[in-house]
């Protein structure tokens, strides 16, 4: 069995890292070359950087922050946000970047995805998913989390495991800042759908959150923000946690 890997992730905004609820009401986290230092030396398994600006202006300024950020940190990074073009891919991964998060320029042209995979290998492409409750259902979003692609997001994950993404990062709209939990039944859904490592993200509040996620949601790693940018919980306490209650770990 594979170690759960804990990752922090920086939403980036005109340089600074944010944290929002359900995608709005942003407020600022701090530095990101400082906070990704700070969960390097704390252990993390991996960072996500995600741009939330997604305009070119935007995108420069996270690719600038990317090359800061590689040169201190010896863990897997991995950027997403406005990249919606292989040269974008080059770029990122250029600039220190170990894969690429694709969200709705994945849902606007799917062959980005097997396109990517072609060049740089199933690992470093990453399909992000921003999921919304509906019904009995879930549907894929796009644009930040404001416009509904009417894709179903079990099949839609599915999809991109076939096209040849090596990973789904599944970002709960509805649970995202809130603190009341991962959204368990989606995410528990989505792993069973697929063969390739789901991180379930939007929603810990506590370290049982994030147990749940792991054992009834099944997914082999979480995403964690506001939990850590305000110094609620350390990743060292999260991993404790977690062997305590059984569950594999990487120190």
């Amino acid at each position: 069995m594979l170690a759960t890997r804990i990752i922090p992730c920086l939403d980036v905004d005109k340089g600074h890292v944010v944290k929002g609820i359900k995608f709005k009401k942003i407020r600022n986290a701090g530095d990101p070359v400082e906070l990704a230092k700070f969960y390097n030396d704390q252990n993390a398994d991996e960072i996500i950087f995600l741009d939330i600006g997604a305009s070119h202006e935007s995108r420069e300024t996270m690719l600038d922050v990317v090359k800061q950020v590689s040169r201190q940190v010896f863990i897997p990074l991995t950027v997403g946000g406005g990249i919606r073009t292989i040269e974008d891919m080059k770029r990122a991964l250029h600039c220190g970047a170990d894969k690429v998060a694709i969200c709705t320029a994945a849902i606007k042209n799917p062959e980005l995805i097997s396109e990517g995979a072609a060049i740089f290998g199933s690992q470093c492409i990453v399909l992000s998913i921003d999921a919304k409750r509906q019904g009995d259902g879930w549907y894929a979003y796009t644009h930040g989390g404001r416009q509904n692609s009417e894709l179903d997001v079990i099949k839609w994950a599915r999809r991109g495991e076939k096209l040849g993404a090596g990973e789904i990062l599944l970002n709960s709209i509805d649970m995202d800042g809130t603190k009341s939990g991962y959204d368990l039944e989606l995410t528990r859904k989505v792993s069973l759908s697929v063969r390739i490592p789901v991180i379930a993200s939007g929603g810990a509040g506590t370290l049982s959150h994030i147990l749940e996620a792991v054992v009834a949601g099944k997914a082999d790693a979480v995403l964690l923000a506001s939990l850590l940018h305000y110094g609620e919980y350390t990743i060292y306490k999260i991993k404790k946690y977690l062997q305590e209650n059984e569950v594999i770990v990487r120190w």
